[in-house]
């Protein structure tokens, strides 16, 4: 078993900060979301050989005064950080069993803030999606909206219908009624990422290929064309599609040729297809390991933008999914070599 520490301070013995965390940070606050963050977070640590670090935060909440004096009153911090301390504890005892570094944290501040900042040093950031009835009212939900778009390094968001197959149970009636609806289904050792043809999204395929090398999965890469929409009402109507698709088959095919290059014993194919990417992805994440996708896709083909694909994915996963940050990579340097590159000159 890896070795175990708290820092319920944030100074050390000696006075001075904690070090920033550059493993696997997993935000947690004590719902049953939170929770399968934690599992998920645990096991990947144990994949990657990286420490895992657990942190929860808090805000002292601030009421306005109601008597003659005016002015504001503020809640004992120290009763509300007890029970942060209570929190991390329970999921330092929960991971004990993997064969990880465990070191934890409690965080005064906001929790968007506070995983922020530790994205600019951590290797992947984990949390849950929508953890309310969690400590102190602490919204996993606003942090699992708001810092994949900010984050410095690579996101993943558990989502708490996915609990059966973390081994994880649920009291919540909505997902296990979900649960149930949906029945037993085989999670295949694929990972999924959506591309575009920007280079946002070439940064998140070979993120996927990495992890897909970790679960000792397949990659699939996952190119879905929407129908134009009043949106793009200056589209001319009578582009051919059949010719679009053609086009971009080509550049995909280029991609894939790239990546194997690289990869060149990852078993990887790809799909080109018709249809809304979030219906795409959010449709595979039911039955893959993991979704990724990035962000920002300028560049890409009409329509496929990956900014707002991964919104939608992230509100209806039914599965794990990984936001990649745009990032320099020098191996986006040869993809020319391979073929045509959608916006190229």
């Amino acid at each position: 078993m890896g070795a175990q520490e708290l820092h319920p301070d944030p100074a050390r013995d000696n006075g001075g900060a904690p070090a920033a965390p550059d493993g696997i940070v997993v935000g947690v606050d004590g719902s049953e979301h939170g929770q399968c963050a934690l599992v998920w977070a645990a096991r990947e640590a144990q994949r990657r050989r990286r420490p895992l670090h657990i942190v929860t935060a808090y805000s002292v909440p601030i009421f306005a005064a109601s008597g003659l004096d005016g002015g504001y009153a503020t809640v004992d911090d120290s009763v509300i950080r007890e029970g942060a301390e209570a929190v991390v504890k329970q999921a330092v005892e929960k991971v004990s069993r993997y064969d990880i570094d465990v070191s934890a944290s409690v965080e005064n501040g906001d929790a968007s803030g506070v995983l922020l900042e530790m994205s600019r040093t951590a290797e992947l950031l984990v949390f849950g999606t929508r953890g309310r009835g969690g400590f102190v009212g602490r919204l996993l939900g606003s942090v699992s909206s708001a810092l994949p778009a900010h984050a410095k390094c690579p996101t993943v968001t558990v989502p708490l219908v996915c609990s059966d197959r973390l081994g994880e149970t649920t009291e919540d009636k909505r997902i296990r009624a979900e649960q149930a609806k949906a029945g037993h289904r085989r999670v295949d050792n694929v990972v999924v990422v959506g591309v575009d043809g920007s280079e946002q999204a070439r940064v998140a395929v070979l993120e996927a290929a990495d992890q897909a090398e970790r679960l000792g999965a397949s990659l699939r890469v996952v190119c879905a064309v929407p129908q134009y929409s009043g949106s793009l009402a200056w589209v001319p109507a009578p582009m051919d599609r059949k010719a679009l698709f053609a086009d971009i088959q080509v550049t995909l095919d280029a991609g894939m040729a790239w990546l194997r290059s690289h990869y060149p014993s990852l078993p990887a194919e790809s799909e080109l297809l018709d249809g809304s990417p979030v219906d795409v992805l959010v449709d595979a994440s039911r039955h893959v390991e993991l979704v990724v996708v990035g962000t920002r896709g300028r560049g890409g083909f009409t329509g496929m933008l990956l900014g707002s694909t991964s919104d939608g994915v992230l509100h209806h996963a039914k599965g794990p999914v990984m936001v990649v940050p745009d990032r320099e990579d020098p191996r986006l340097a040869d993809r020319a070599r391979f073929g045509p590159i959608l916006g190229a000159a």
